[in-house]
């Protein structure tokens, strides 16, 4: 009686010993993930850190450097072995004083980016309205050795359906148009003062740019209703050519690691304040979901690679140079996707610009997200714009995603101004950027066919054309198409 049972052991050992774990079902990684991030999540953290002991992260400045330092840092302590600088030269430009005077009183300003190292200019204001192409082309000679003015958005009272455009396409207009200087109205109440590059590539602009608070500017626009207002711009900035470094942490793929799916953030902000909206909250997500793949030892079949991308604010320099890079090194095609946080958080839905084969994917990913927290709506849309890191990559093919996020409007008035500091962050909506972007990203470089793939150049052109970029490309000088 004993060697049946013995043997009726025996094959249950082996029995046993054979059997392979269940795999993980999406729901159940899912469930892992967020419990973890909800624990565990350090953006929050690390950006309170950043501010405090660095402050600024200008590119060019020591801030800088020490912020390139810093997330390098933090990638290396997160467990990441492959943790690479990448480094550029830039010619970096910083502030130095300004005066605007307005009939020979003075007005509180501030210089706009990469304006000359020095100017002083004196003339007449002419007020262009919106400061868009339709405003010079009714009359193409009236700022012609006169200062321009501008509002920074759409007037309340313009026509339905125009298409705003950034602060240094329409400097670039002013200059063509012969203008002499440019004074841009900012659209946020009680004084804020709007910095920012006046260039469309990241070069010095030959004219001075600045800004003025809203009520000043409205008050400007209504005398020029009357009166001759004449003003004298006054400044010094710097540029010199110094190195600045990308960040890249990179997770090698298990099955497919020639197939690289990039996410990025601009780690570099301007100096009026700490930069903790724009782009903090994105750069610091970057670097929270990267803690959380090792954390939750996500492992997808394709390479991920975690970018702290500097110079975005003085023209996308960093991620141009990353992408000219792999142009010049023949892996521009490794690169799938591009996922791009820029003042992002709370995300509500995903945006995945480019020509796709499968939206589903994103339906049913967003589907997955919502089963683990409600708060996620499941919002999907299919366009893009310009001026963050996703461009260089989208003009060329490169499909990209981001999220579509739910923050409180009210943080957006300190753009680029001198209120931008850490009392202005949210944890919570840090977290959920943590939380949906790591689902996201791993699902993305973990499914077997890519939703969308690379599109071809005439493809592109007609992606941007359908997203009404062709007027800011060609005036930007990235329009690469011949007409």
């Amino acid at each position: 009686m004993k060697k049946p049972i013995f043997f009726a052991l025996l094959v249950l050992i082996i029995s046993s010993c054979g059997e392979t774990k269940n795999e993980e079902s999406q729901a159940e990684l899912f469930a892992r993930i967020d419990s973890e991030i909800k624990t565990n999540s350090k953006g929050y953290s690390t950006l309170k850190e950043a501010t405090e002991t660095i402050g600024h992260r200008l590119t060019g400045s020591t801030n800088g450097a020490k912020a390139e330092e810093y997330t390098y840092n933090i990638f290396k302590e997160y467990g990441f072995e492959d943790v690479a600088y990448q480094t550029f030269e830039v010619e970096a430009w910083a502030r130095g004083d300004v005066s605007l005077q307005i009939n020979d009183e003075d007005i509180k300003v501030v210089t706009l980016g990469h304006s000359p190292i020095e100017a002083n200019v004196t003339g007449e204001i002419v007020d262009m309205g919106n400061g868009l192409e339709a405003d010079y082309a009714a009359n193409p000679d009236a700022v012609k050795g006169k200062i321009a003015l501008a509002y920074i958005s759409i007037l309340p009272e313009s026509a339905e359906g125009l298409t705003n455009l950034h602060r240094s396409e329409k400097t670039a207009l002013a200059i063509k148009y012969g203008a002499i200087g440019i004074i841009i109205v900012n659209q946020v109440d009680n004084g804020v003062l709007l910095t920012g590059t006046a260039s469309v590539t990241g070069e010095l602009i030959p004219i001075p740019a600045v800004c003025i608070g809203k009520e000043d500017g409205m008050a400007l626009k209504e005398s020029l209703i009357t009166k001759k207002v004449i003003a004298k711009i006054a400044m010094t900035n710097t540029s010199n050519v110094i190195k600045a470094r990308n960040v890249v942490a990179t997770l090698a793929g298990t099955t497919i690691p020639e197939e690289q799916i990039v996410l990025g953030g601009h780690l570099d902000s301007w100096d009026l304040a700490t930069g903790a909206i724009d782009n903090g909250i994105g750069s610091f997500a970057v670097i929270d979901i990267a803690r959380a793949f090792k954390a939750n030892n996500l492992h997808p079949k394709r390479t991920v690679k975690f970018v702290m991308f500097m110079g975005e604010e003085q023209g996308l320099l960093g991620s141009k140079f990353l992408v000219e890079q792999a142009i010049k090194n023949n892996t521009i095609d490794n690169i799938k996707y591009m996922m791009n946080l820029d003042m992002s958080g709370n995300p509500i839905g995903m945006n995945a610009g480019g020509k796709l084969e499968d939206e589903r994917f994103f339906m049913d990913l967003g589907a997955a997200i919502q089963q683990q927290d409600t708060i996620y709506q499941n919002t999907f849309s299919n366009k893009s714009g310009l001026h963050s890191d996703h461009q260089p990559f989208m003009l060329e093919g490169v499909p990209i995603l981001s999220v579509n996020s739910n923050l409180d409007r009210s943080i957006y008035g300190c753009y680029h101004s001198d209120c931008d500091d850490f009392n202005l962050v949210n944890e919570g909506h840090m977290t959920n950027t943590a939380r949906f972007g790591t689902m996201m990203l791993y699902s993305l470089a973990n499914v077997d066919k890519l939703p969308a793939t690379k599109m071809d150049s005439e493809t592109t052109k007609e992606f941007m054309i359908k997203n009404n970029l062709k007027e800011k490309l060609i005036i930007g000088n990235d329009w690469k198409w011949e007409e």
